[in-house]
């Protein structure tokens, strides 16, 4: 081989061999700003996964969530959110207020021993009966946001209650009655009315409620979760001065035997009622 050639040939070798570091740097670079993309993406996707954590555990969960859920009123409401439940003859004139918690055992005596009584008033025309249900033995603190500290009955039972009222009032009147009885209602320190099951097994003893597919579903559903809840923030906000159950009023004036206790017996309630009723 000629010098010449042997010369050229060295020449074509660096060529080649310049042009093989360059593809070569530039795969490398490639290889670089592919590995820097998914870290970054990894990285964002980590940072994305973190806040998107964050941001499920500060959202209200439960009963909790129900306060800012959308209302479904039962039927026979009124009222915002259809926490204006009143029941009676139209013709009757006054309305008794009765205030109550579904796991108030003063109110389960009251409605053991008077509740035939209220009743039968309403069924007579004597009074209208509005009822505001509170959950305040769930522990529930509604004006300073606190809800369940100390069991869901209250507010599982109220929302039950409404589905109940969906199906008519007398449903609704015949269910709470149930619920307070001698049977059904339970310690206040156990929390029985949580389980959907039993407030529909305690249903069953209602001609209107026994098997019927509805109230079953929407006891289960929850689908008056959020009006039980807006329920007990009227109680909670009461402008009747009512801060414990059973409470009673009429024409805005608390009914008491002596200015502090409710009436819970027969007698005492047909006194002051009866004195409420010529007022």
């Amino acid at each position: 081989m000629s010098q010449r050639n042997s010369q050229a040939a060295k020449t074509a070798a660096r060529e080649r061999l310049r042009q093989e570091r360059e593809r070569q740097a530039k795969r490398d670079k490639a290889k670089r700003q592919v590995v820097v993309a998914v870290s970054v993406v990894g990285v964002l996707a980590v940072v994305g996964g973190i806040s998107y954590a964050v941001i499920q555990n500060n959202k209200p969960s439960g009963w909790a969530a129900e306060k800012s859920a959308k209302v479904v009123a039962p039927a026979n409401t009124t009222g915002a959110n259809g926490t204006t439940v009143v029941i009676g003859k139209a013709s009757a004139k006054k309305t008794l207020k009765v205030y109550e918690d579904p796991r108030c055992p003063a109110c389960a005596a009251f409605e053991q021993t008077v509740g035939s009584t209220v009743r039968k008033d309403v069924d007579s025309g004597k009074y209208k009966l509005q009822y505001i249900g509170g959950t305040f033995l769930d522990g529930d603190q509604m004006q300073n946001g606190t809800i369940g500290s100390n069991g869901v009955g209250s507010k599982n039972a109220l929302s039950a209650m409404g589905a109940a009222l969906d199906v008519s009032p007398q449903a609704f009147l015949d269910y709470k009655s149930a619920l307070y009885s001698t049977k059904w209602h339970p310690d206040e320190t156990v929390d029985t009315f949580k389980d959907d099951s039993y407030l529909i097994k305690v249903a069953d003893t209602v001609p209107a409620l026994k098997n019927n597919a509805k109230f079953d579903a929407a006891v289960k559903k929850g689908t008056y979760d959020a009006w039980a809840v807006a329920m007990s923030k009227t109680w909670a906000t009461n402008k009747d001065g009512i801060t414990g159950t059973p409470g009673f009023v009429m024409d805005g004036k608390k009914l008491t035997t002596d200015g502090k206790q409710p009436p819970m017996s027969v007698a005492d309630f047909d006194r002051v009622v009866g004195a409420a009723l010529k007022a």
